[in-house]
């Protein structure tokens, strides 16, 4: 009997199914058009919440909020796409995960410092607790997203 991953278990996977290593490339790239999707929702969330919460509820609690409002938000198109994607076992919907976390936090920092010009430590700011940043609870639920949506979904 073949190891799972060895050569043998992708040959005797192949037939009458895709071989794993091209199973997890074709994952990934829908686990980065996923992310896209989920970047361009961050992105428009941001906004918004920069023209509406900002005003009412100043800048670090509308962060705070906003970071609630952006895990519903992943979650919710995580539980819509998570099928398409194809991640069915724990370590690949863990991959997905991790995938988009290191995606989003070099989005992250890349936007804060090269678009918006903030400092590292305006960065640090939303991540760390002790200042109220939230961020990294957001990045926990993106991180969780893909396992809990295929939960919810039946997978």
């Amino acid at each position: 009997m073949a190891r799972r991953g060895s050569p043998a278990d992708d040959r005797s996977a192949a037939v009458g199914r895709v071989p794993r290593r091209l199973f997890i490339q074709q994952m990934l790239k829908r686990a980065v058009a996923v992310w896209c999707l989920i970047f361009a929702l961050e992105v428009v969330h941001g906004v918004l919440r920069t023209i509406w919460l900002v005003p009412l509820l100043g800048d670090l609690h509308a962060r705070q909020v906003g970071v609630l409002i952006g895990s519903l938000l992943i979650l919710a198109v995580a539980a819509l796409t998570i099928r398409w994607i194809g991640a069915r076992q724990r370590r690949d919907l863990l991959r997905v995960g991790l995938l988009w976390v290191v995606l989003m936090a070099g989005a992250e920092v890349a936007l804060g410092r090269v678009v918006f010009g903030y400092p590292w430590s305006r960065i640090a700011e939303d991540f760390d607790v002790s200042r109220g940043g939230l961020l990294g609870f957001g990045m926990l639920v993106l991180a969780a997203a893909p396992w809990l949506a295929s939960r919810w979904r039946g997978g």
